[in-house]
């Protein structure tokens, strides 16, 4: 070999060494990288949904070199969408999705496939326009509801009331799906325990907020004046705190109450103040726990390149006056 031949020789040897370390360095580069997170939630000053972005937050201080930017958008649909563009414009990482409304659940999966930011559906899910399930991180509906009409079961037997002076009052958002799957599983869970009586259920359209549920369930204790016994449950804390007060309000006896929430955040409020309360029970959930876990599989999925996983569901746990706070730790 010639002088300019070894030369040449040399000059690729160098090139190549370069190269491999400049992809090592790159490789580091990625891992360390910062990331950033949009976690664009429905109703972001209910509790629930204040400890989620908590948790989201809490998982990227964790991980390291990621970063969460919350978005608040109330039940607004046109305000997720819009969120949703100023996310895909400013190139996000990734997106966790609460969404206002089911129904934009084609359009935020459509936004994130073309822009090809990994997306996971938050607490409710949503479907691509071909009706393929996005990856969904959060609670099974009817399993939560089943829990729940299970204990409002118990408590009713052991209260020994008769359905003909019993009425249920079942509150939640109609259309919403995860609201319709946990009242099935609570009608479900109650007929399990009671082998099947039932008494009369008053379903009580809401939006979901406190107010709204008092509001409309004060309507229906006017109406039905003859009711000694009411057992309450609904699609969250809201829902059935919300048909506890108005109960209280039109002079019903907490021992005349059977309400057993779902998410214990408003329900363990009476229980830390010592009051008597319909609240018998409610549901544990976590959202802190749910945004953690969104965050997670979003950071795995882009820093290892692993698919999405399907669902990532949080567990739940009954609580009452006597164990919330060994469960739950705290009532904000």
């Amino acid at each position: 070999m010639d002088k300019t031949s070894m030369h040449f020789a040399w000059m690729l040897t160098m090139a190549a060494a370069g190269l491999a370390s400049a992809g090592c360095v790159s490789a580091a580069a990625a891992a360390d990288s910062q990331l950033t997170i949009a976690y664009i939630q429905k109703q972001g000053d209910q509790q629930y949904f204040v400890d989620e972005a908590q948790g989201a937050r809490d998982e990227a201080k964790t991980l390291g070199h990621v970063k969460v930017n919350v978005v608040n958008v109330q039940m607004d649909s046109n305000a997720a969408i819009s969120a949703m563009n100023v996310m895909v414009g400013q190139k996000v990482n990734g997106i966790a999705i609460v969404v206002p409304d089911q129904q934009i659940g084609p359009q935020v999966v459509d936004m994130a496939d073309r822009a090809k930011i990994p997306l996971v559906a938050s607490d409710d899910p949503i479907k691509s326009g071909t009706g393929q399930l996005a990856a969904f991180v959060g609670f099974d509906g009817y399993q939560m509801g089943y829990k729940v009409g299970k204990a409002a079961g118990e408590f009713y037997k052991k209260a020994g009331w008769k359905a003909g002076e019993t009425r249920i009052a079942a509150a939640f958002e109609e259309q919403l799906s995860v609201c319709q799957d946990r009242e099935r599983g609570e009608e479900d869970g109650f007929k399990a325990v009671t082998g099947g009586e039932m008494p009369t259920i008053i379903k009580i359209g809401t939006d979901n907020s406190v107010v709204d549920s008092q509001n409309r369930t004060s309507a229906v204790v006017t109406a039905n004046p003859q009711i000694s016994h009411w057992v309450v449950w609904g699609c969250n804390d809201e829902n059935e705190t919300g048909a506890v007060t108005a109960l209280a309000n039109a002079g019903m006896k907490a021992d005349n109450i059977i309400g057993v929430g779902l998410g214990a955040y408003l329900t363990c409020k009476d229980w830390k103040a010592g009051q008597a309360s319909g609240n018998k029970a409610a549901l544990f959930i976590s959202g802190h726990d749910v945004g953690s876990a969104a965050v997670r599989v979003l950071v795995d999925s882009i820093r290892n390149h692993t698919p999405l996983p399907a669902k990532t569901v949080a567990t739940t746990t009954i609580v009452t006056p006597e164990n919330w706070k060994s469960v739950m730790g705290s009532c904000s």
